[in-house]
C-alpha cells in the first residue's frame, strides 16, 4: 500500500535557484530542486560539473551566495539544527572511527543526533537489521570488507530516521554482490524517504532511481523523470554524453 502524502505535508527538500560563487567565478547557478518521500534522484554530472559544491551546500556544509534550501520546511541558513536534523548524508570518504566496534560507532552516531536512553538501544536494532548488519555488532569496522563497511556508513546516516538521505557514490569499491545488494537498499530506503545519489555509474542510476537531474559546469542540463526518458526511448548515457558535451558555454562571471 502506497502512503498517501497530505497535500499541507511540504516538500522533504525544496531548493530555489542555488548559487554559488568563488570571488566572481560563477560554480553552482540557479539550481532548484524539489523532492518528496519516496523519490529517489540521480544527480549526475561529469568531473568539475559543480555536484559536490551543490551537495555541499544541500547538506550545510558550505553556505550558497544566493538562494533557499528548506528541509522538511526548516530553513537550512537561518534554522540550521532543525533543518539538519532531518538530513542523513553519506559523503564519498565514509567517515568511521575504525578502532571502534560496529555498535560503539552507531551509538556514538546516534547520540551525536541526539538520542539517548533507550531511543539509542531501538534505533542500533532497526539500523542493524534494516542493513544487514547482524552478527557485526562487537566487531571492530576497521577489520569489516568495504561492503560491511559501507552499510555502517549508511546505518550512521539514517539511524536517527532522517527524511532525506544524500549518498555520494556509495557503491565505489564494492565488488558487483556487494554493488547489488547495496542497490536494494538503497531501493528499500526510497520507499519511506527522500534519496538524493550522487554517481558517475549510470546503469546504477537506471536500477534504483526515479528522477534525473544532470549538471554540466554549474548549471542544470536535464530534470526528468526516469520513466518519461523511457518512454521517449531517450537513451541515458547518449543524453549523458550529448549534454555533458565541451561546446556548451564556460560558466559566467558575476
Amino acid at each position: 500500500m502506497i502512503a498517501v502524502i497530505p497535500e499541507s505535508t511540504p516538500p522533504v527538500i525544496e531548493v530555489n535557484s542555488l548559487r554559488r560563487c568563488f570571488g566572481r567565478r560563477v560554480v553552482v547557478h540557479d539550481v532548484s530542486l524539489k523532492l518528496n518521500c519516496g523519490d529517489i534522484l540521480g544527480f549526475l554530472g561529469p568531473n568539475g560539473a559543480g555536484k559536490s559544491t551543490t551537495m555541499r551546500m544541500l547538506t550545510g556544509n558550505l553556505a550558497p551566495s544566493r538562494g533557499s534550501i528548506r528541509i522538511c520546511g526548516a530553513d537550512l541558513l537561518s534554522n540550521p539544527l532543525e533543518a539538519k536534523r532531518h538530513i542523513g548524508y553519506l559523503p564519498e570518504i565514509p567517515p568511521l572511527y575504525k578502532e571502534l566496534t560496529v555498535d560503539e560507532y552507531l551509538k556514538f552516531a546516534a547520540r551525536l543526533h541526539g538520542l539517548t536512553g533507550a531511543a539509542i538501544k531501538n534505533a542500533l536494532d532497526e539500523v542493524k537489521q534494516r542493513c544487514e548488519l547482524g552478527g557485526t555488532g562487537k566487531r571492530l569496522t576497521g577489520v569489516l570488507s568495504k561492503g560491511y563497511q559501507q552499510r555502517v556508513a549508511i546505518a550512521q546516516a539514517i539511524i536517527h530516521q532522517p527524511q532525506l538521505i544524500i549518498l555520494d557514490e556509495p557503491t565505489v569499491g564494492l565488488d558487483p554482490n556487494q554493488i547489488q545488494k547495496m542497490r536494494r537498499l538503497i531501493c528499500e530506503l526510497g520507499k519511506t524517504h527522500a534519496v538524493i545519489l550522487s554517481s558517475h555509474i549510470l546503469s546504477e542510476v537506471e536500477s534504483v532511481c526515479s528522477r534525473i537531474q544532470i549538471m554540466h559546469q554549474g548549471r542544470l542540463v536535464l530534470d526528468d523523470r526516469l520513466d518519461n526518458l523511457k518512454q521517449r526511448n531517450v537513451n541515458l548515457e547518449n543524453i549523458f554524453m550529448q549534454l555533458t558535451a565541451e561546446n556548451i558555454p564556460a560558466l559566467e562571471e558575476t
